[in-house]
């Protein structure tokens, strides 16, 4: 990533109980369970206006920086300012959030759950139903299995589609691949043939839609290259901020669409209590994410867990009791 200012409290994917409101805010009340969001939804500005995008810019370039509208964050330690990551910073019992960035949703959904929804789990399926399109009895393929590729592969199952073949170079992850709909999964170590021509041979051409969702310029390539020419999509949800992809400019003419997406293309302020509802009717899945719950003490355990490739999403309890929740306060 692109430097952030120090010190810093992270967190962007969380869920929490409003404990107050500015004197402007109107759509929240102190009690209602809410997400906070890195991506802002406005409702008012072109973008918001446009179905063509969820990129909404309200207070954007300060958020990016670590701080709300006015400058400065509402976190300080001994008198110095601490920055709140993307404007969240949701390592934190407490955190104060524009309401343009924050989604109210039910009374009922379980916050331990639902915190998923604040970027991983909605950025994969969005990519696959959003940004990839994919149709029913088409044949998709997913790089990286971590919790964005398996809610891609998700995405995928749900769209209908027939053959959904996952990539991870840590087989420990292809069991976990397969309960949220995958076909098949393939080590690129097993090969040796680059893993675009390994899937063109599988699938006599290549798939209809390939999801990159490592963050990886060589994958993002091979991804592309994976895809069947003259009608396959290849869409980019892994992050990086500061690297170069390379393009065989032929792959391009040749009728492939290669297409970002950020935050699965959801409008997260009216999308995301609808992701929730989607959960709450077992429409989606989350519960098969959670591989592990620390406390915040032990967050540095939840980091190796996530680095050695032995958890997919571990849940931090801010709080003694998992029966209290995290407090989350709304502002202008």
């Amino acid at each position: 990533m692109k430097f952030r200012p120090y010190p810093l409290v992270l967190g962007h994917e969380a869920a929490g109980v409003v404990e107050s409101v500015g004197p402007e805010v109107t759509r929240f009340s102190p009690g209602d369970k809410a997400i906070p969001l890195f991506l802002p939804q406005c409702g008012e500005c072109e973008r918001c206006q446009s179905p063509k995008t969820n990129q909404c810019r309200k207070n954007w370039a300060n958020t990016q920086m670590g701080v709300l509208a006015d400058g400065t964050s509402r976190i300080s330690c001994k008198g110095q300012q601490v920055y709140q990551f993307l404007g969240v910073s949701s390592f934190s019992q407490y955190t104060v959030v524009p309401d343009t960035s924050l989604a109210k949703i039910r009374s009922d959904a379980p916050l331990d759950k639902v915190c998923l929804l604040g970027c991983g789990v909605s950025t994969g399926y969005g990519a696959a139903v959003n940004a990839g399109k994919v149709e029913k009895d088409s044949s998709c393929a997913v790089f990286g299995l971590g919790a964005v590729g398996l809610a891609a592969v998700m995405g995928c199952q749900i769209a209908g589609a027939k053959r959904i073949i996952g990539i991870d170079i840590n087989p420990d992850k292809f069991v976990k691949a397969e309960v949220f709909g995958a076909t098949e999964c393939v080590n690129p170590r097993d090969h040796s043939k680059p893993i675009q021509e390994v899937l063109a041979e599988m699938t006599d051409g290549g798939v209809d839609c390939a999801l990159e969702c490592v963050g990886s310029p060589a994958i993002m390539s091979a991804a592309l290259e994976s895809t069947r020419d003259a009608w396959g999509t290849c869409v980019i949800a892994g992050w990086t901020e500061t690297e170069v992809m390379s393009v065989v400019v032929g792959k391009i003419l040749m009728g492939r669409t290669l297409k970002g997406t950020y935050f699965g293309g959801w409008k997260s302020v009216q999308d995301v209590p609808k992701l929730v509802d989607d959960y709450m009717n077992n429409k989606l899945k989350l519960d098969e994410f959670i591989t592990h719950t620390l406390p915040l003490d032990q967050i540095n355990v939840a980091f190796d867990l996530l680095t050695s490739g032995k958890s997919i999403r571990t849940i931090i309890s801010l709080w003694d009791s998992q029966e209290e929740a995290k407090p989350i306060e709304a502002t202008t």
